[in-house]
């Protein structure tokens, strides 16, 4: 149910930065930048991070969505509740599982980061761009998990618009542009 009354039942976050437009262009252009391919973290390996962060947040909308995005760019199936089941025991790539931990601690305890959790990152193979990559996603998740709950967006995917193949691409560019998101 929408917090704000201006927002229709159920509100999707495409009704949000309709009605509050001001800054959705520059945010929308930083989720291009943050999420597209290419970077030093796969696609694939963004919508994980936003989704294990919007589930670790317990922001239904915004787990849900990218978990759908994740799984349709390769991530396995149940991965993410199985992260957020019990992290220690879920069949992560070893590669991952230090990078994942490192951002699960940076989204509920970032005083305590120190420099042997960036040590394990860096000696998983990851590069300190890749690193500051998932700071990012889990910063701009913690971001969107707080304005869907704040204004109480709880609906991702309306009967009459479901999940398109275009959609499935996870690409962002462009998302402004699209019908009824600023119009």
């Amino acid at each position: 149910m929408p917090l704000f009354p201006s927002l229709p039942s159920p509100a999707r976050l495409s009704d949000l930065l309709t009605r509050h437009p001001a800054h959705a262009g520059p945010l929308l252009l930083h989720v291009d930048g943050v999420m597209k391919a290419g970077a030093p973290l796969s696609q694939a390996e963004c919508e994980l991070i936003a989704a294990y962060v919007s589930g670790l947040n317990a922001c239904a909308f915004c787990h849900g969505s990218h978990q759908i995005y994740a799984e349709a760019l390769g991530i396995e199936p149940g991965l993410i509740n199985a992260l957020l089941d019990d992290p220690d025991t879920a069949p992560v790539d070893p590669k991952l599982r230090p990078l994942l931990a490192y951002v699960a601690k940076l989204n509920t305890l970032p005083s305590r980061l120190t420099p042997a959790d960036v040590a394990a990152v860096t000696n998983a193979g990851w590069s300190e761009d890749a690193l500051y990559h998932a700071v990012q996603v889990c910063a701009l998740f913690n971001l969107f998990n707080r304005l869907v709950e704040g204004a109480g967006v709880d609906f991702a995917y309306a009967p009459e618009d479901p999940l398109t193949d275009a959609d499935k691409s996870a690409d962002y560019k462009g998302f402004a542009e699209r019908p009824g998101v600023l119009d």
